[in-house]
């Protein structure tokens, strides 16, 4: 699947460079619990979207790579369009 072609409110699979990565912030939960969280902005060909990672899943993730996300949510969040890999999803190194 392409960038410009994903839909909010549905799994997807996406393999897609990482342009940036934010720097991690620590955040509360709506369940009250402490974590971290680090956004990356993945591209290809047809755009950008931002990719949320919580946790130690931003570990060794770096700018430049190449990902392959597997069953990953599209969500949107002020108007915007965003994934996460949730509890089912995967993300892999390529």
């Amino acid at each position: 699947m392409k960038i410009k072609d994903l839909v909010t409110n549905t799994n997807v699979n996406l393999t897609a460079k990482v342009k940036e990565i934010e720097d991690v912030k620590q955040i509360t939960t709506k369940f009250g619990t402490q974590t971290s969280l680090t956004v990356a902005v993945l591209e290809d060909d047809t755009g950008t979207v931002k990719l949320n990672l919580w946790g130690a899943q931003s570990e060794g993730i770096e700018d430049d790579q190449t990902l392959e996300i597997t069953n990953g949510f599209v969500k949107e969040f002020r108007g915007e369009k965003q994934i996460s890999i949730g509890k089912t999803g995967s993300i892999k190194k390529v």
